[in-house]
């Protein structure tokens, strides 16, 4: 009769349990973040205004009106055309109450509103982190005449007093796609500082071991700078990107505001508030509404972003 063999001890009755693979950097940051509840209020609201605006055209037909419909039974003549009622003219027809004057439903115009002002910040901010990446991390690895020469046009078009040629470019333009201009003169100004970043982060990174590594074998520099320096760089520009966007947000209110931006009958939140500030003593909801619109679009951005700035940071984070 043959001896059994020896078999190994089952996992769990007393044999030591096979180490977990570390949790990757994203999976750590992302722990942290839904630790911190302003963070999470931050994407909230983030989520609802983007809902809101992808669903413009159907909460407008629920609620029955457009934002270019002129309502003439909602404003009151005799008062200088304020509207009808309390609260700016709030009822089952106008949800949150009509402009003055023209009677607009100011529901329908604050959700394409959030269209316009999200489009143009999202992809401002999306052009911006192309052009700047690039521009940035090719400095940084080549070094020499190339990253003096890509510095010194950085070091030009961030001496420009960017809110006065914005101003004067999108003056001067008049039959053109207001929404393309925008985002082309936004960006033209904006590449510059998240490219300087970029390049800061690449010259750290490429005299690294696995740089130098991959530069022994016969790698070529493109591979090199995508697959290797690229990657280490997304936690930066993804950071950079989300603080980025409030930013563009602001700009494109406030160009819309002093009147070069987006124009009527296009809705725009800037272009609302500017259209309230005669009305604000009368008819406050008209100023109230667009404003915190903005205000908290704003906010939630710049939440997110510090609070993802800290859960990319090991060492400063205090999650």
């Amino acid at each position: 009769m043959t001896t059994p063999l020896p078999t190994a001890p089952a996992e769990g009755a007393g044999a030591p349990a096979a180490a977990e693979a570390p949790a990757s950097p994203w999976a750590l940051a992302l722990h942290r973040l839904r630790r911190r509840k302003a963070a999470l209020v931050g994407a909230g609201i983030i989520g609802f205004f983007v809902l809101a605006a992808l669903l413009a055209p159907v909460l407008t037909a629920i609620s029955g009106t457009r934002p270019d419909t002129v309502d003439k039974k909602a404003i009151d003549p005799y008062l200088g055309g304020l509207p009808r009622g309390s609260l700016g003219g709030i009822s089952s027809h106008h949800w949150l109450g009509v402009e003055p004057l023209l009677g607009r439903d100011i529901f329908a115009r604050l959700l394409y509103g959030a269209q316009i002002s999200l489009l143009v910040a999202f992809s401002a901010a999306l052009l911006i982190t192309l052009i700047g990446t690039v521009l940035g991390i090719t400095a940084g690895y080549f070094g020499g005449r190339i990253d003096a020469l890509i510095s010194r046009f950085m070091d030009v078009m961030m001496s420009f007093p960017s809110l006065i040629f914005m101003i004067a470019l999108l003056s001067v333009a008049r039959d053109v796609n207001r929404v393309v201009l925008l985002i082309g003169v936004m960006s033209l100004f904006s590449w510059p500082y998240i490219a300087r970043v970029v390049r800061g982060q690449t010259l750290s990174l490429r005299h690294r071991e696995y740089v130098e590594a991959a530069r022994a074998s016969g790698t070529g520099n493109a591979r090199i700078l995508f697959g290797e320096i690229l990657p280490n760089l997304t936690g930066t520009i993804v950071v950079y990107v989300t603080l980025a966007v409030p930013g563009l947000i602001g700009t494109e209110a406030a160009l819309s505001f002093l009147g070069v931006g987006i124009r009527p009958p296009t809705p725009s939140w800037g272009q609302m508030i500017s259209d309230a500030v005669l009305y604000y003593k009368v008819d406050p909801m008209f100023f109230i509404l667009p404003s915190a619109c903005l205000f908290l679009v704003v906010l939630a951005f710049t939440l997110v972003g510090d609070a993802l700035r800290d859960a990319l940071d090991p060492k400063g984070s205090r999650a």
